[in-house]
């Protein structure tokens, strides 16, 4: 098992609402915009070139987030790695999920990307990303089916297991 990253800042999550927002991000045919204003000022973690060939051989994964009261939820996502070492996430009407609801409050996110390559023997491989997310709105080309909200994750600490088995 591997884990890069910093140590997380306990403030790292707190929005900064008084900071203005980065404006327009350009994005497939249009400019995409921020859902609200994020305090993204920790390093990010660095995928190494197996986690990230192991990452574009994906489409699933599980992310987490918490909600006001502090109850965890977990649930399938479509993820689509970038080159810029961050991660989006899409589905269908996004902005209308507790996901979405959740990560305005609180932008701390966990996300599992796991599959099993035998049972006997067992052998599973994964990663384990835990960062800040980002909600943006506006044209993407993620896919027909996807919403024009998407979730862009950044990895903060990465724990990574049997990739290098295959």
């Amino acid at each position: 098992m591997t884990g890069r990253g910093p140590a997380p800042a306990a403030t790292d999550w707190e929005q900064d609402l008084s900071r203005p927002s980065a404006g327009p991000r350009p994005w497939a045919d249009g400019p995409m915009r921020r859902a609200r204003t994020t305090c993204l000022s920790a390093a990010m973690a660095e995928f190494t070139e197996a986690e990230r060939a192991y990452l574009k051989t994906q489409r699933l994964g599980r992310l987490a987030t918490v909600d006001p009261y502090g109850q965890p939820q977990a649930n399938p996502v479509g993820i689509f790695p970038q080159e810029d070492g961050t991660i989006l996430i899409g589905g269908r009407e996004m902005g209308t999920t507790k996901k979405w609801r959740n990560l305005r409050k609180n932008p701390k996110v966990a996300l599992v990307v796991d599959d099993m390559i035998s049972a006997r023997p067992w052998r599973v491989r994964g990663v384990d990303i835990r960062g800040e997310a980002e909600l943006l709105i506006g044209p993407h080309d993620l896919g027909p089916h996807f919403s024009e909200e998407v979730i862009r994750v950044h990895p903060r600490r990465i724990h990574s297991w049997g990739l290098e088995e295959g």
